[in-house]
């Protein structure tokens, strides 16, 4: 399993429209194979911070989302508009908190 964690930075005047925008994508990458959560998270507003956490079954399925053609517009629309921090994680014995 695959675990992307970490921040997107922004301009705080493109916040608002990035979270409409990024909504858009939510809803249809929860949907794909290998997709095991998707989420993006106003964490400040001030500064333009947004937390992401993505868990994913394998390399193939996060490549497939990427790749994807609804990805494309968005990726050119906010690439050069955002900076991400986002760190990768390779899991292994994944277990529940309480065990």
């Amino acid at each position: 399993m695959i675990l992307l964690m970490g921040y997107v930075h922004l301009n705080p005047s493109d916040v608002n429209e990035f979270t409409a925008d990024v909504q858009d994508i939510v809803s249809s990458t929860r949907t794909e194979t290998g997709c095991l959560f998707y989420a993006f998270a106003l964490e400040d507003e001030s500064a333009g911070r947004m937390l992401t956490v993505q868990r994913w079954e394998d390399q193939e399925s996060l490549t497939a989302h990427v790749e994807r053609h609804e990805s494309a517009p968005f990726l050119m629309k906010w690439g050069n508009r955002m900076r991400m921090d986002i760190q990768r994680y390779d899991i292994s014995n994944e277990r529940s908190f309480m065990e």
